[in-house]
């Protein structure tokens, strides 16, 4: 037996604005979306590298405000990439915290994403 990396599971409420923030801006990949039927919640997999997260537009699943650590190599070419794309509803600042240099960047539903290359 072993363990294998955790799945985040995201809380979304628009999918036009999280496609716009995730693939558009962050440049993750759509794998695949599920509905039960067409008029219900859409549950979604993206990823980036192997980073692999899921949306959810179901109620309760995920809460709004999950925070993520996220390990990065390279967190000045991430930013650089992201800031290159003008997002108009995040300018993420890249910080020297005593654990590395981290990215801190808000999602439209109110989770927080912390990209941080470890020192």
């Amino acid at each position: 037996m072993r363990l294998l990396a955790p799945i985040p599971i995201l809380r979304m409420f628009s999918v036009e604005k999280a496609y716009a923030f995730y693939i558009d801006f962050l440049g993750f990949k759509l794998d695949w979306e599920h509905r039960f039927e067409p008029d219900l919640p859409l549950y979604a997999q993206l990823h980036r590298d192997a980073l692999v997260l899921h949306l959810s537009e179901h109620h309760g699943d995920g809460t709004p405000g999950t925070a993520l650590f996220l390990p990065i190599e390279d967190i000045g070419a991430f930013h650089q990439e992201l800031t290159a794309k003008h997002y108009g509803y995040a300018r993420p600042g890249v910080e020297d915290m005593p654990w590395g240099r981290q990215m801190q960047i808000a999602d439209p539903f109110g989770n927080m994403l912390r990209f941080c290359e470890p020192s």
